[in-house]
């Protein structure tokens, strides 16, 4: 398979760092960023190899919002976070 680009937040609940990955609403935990971040790098690996198996890839990435071009996979592209208010 080839590479996939993805974004990934991070953002801290009680004690805990999570990572997320929006596009393909993967997230994943540790007690650092960097560790946070690790973990969902393969929490995502792990998700598109299994799949891969079933031959589901390819319908996931596009309906996260990924282009299929002939290098690979191009990602949705995160363009602004904002923290809002309800009113």
């Amino acid at each position: 398979m080839k590479p996939v680009d993805y974004d990934i937040l991070v953002f801290l609940e009680n004690d805990t760092y999570v990572a997320y990955c929006p596009e393909l609403d993967v997230s994943s935990c540790g007690a650092t960023i960097e560790q946070a971040k690790d973990m969902l790098r393969s929490a995502v690996r792990l998700f598109l190899e299994e799949a891969e198996k079933m031959g589901t890839v390819e319908d996931i990435l596009e309906e996260a919002g990924y282009k299929k071009k002939r290098s690979g996979w191009e990602p949705p592209r995160l363009v602004a976070t904002e923290l809002a208010t309800t009113k």
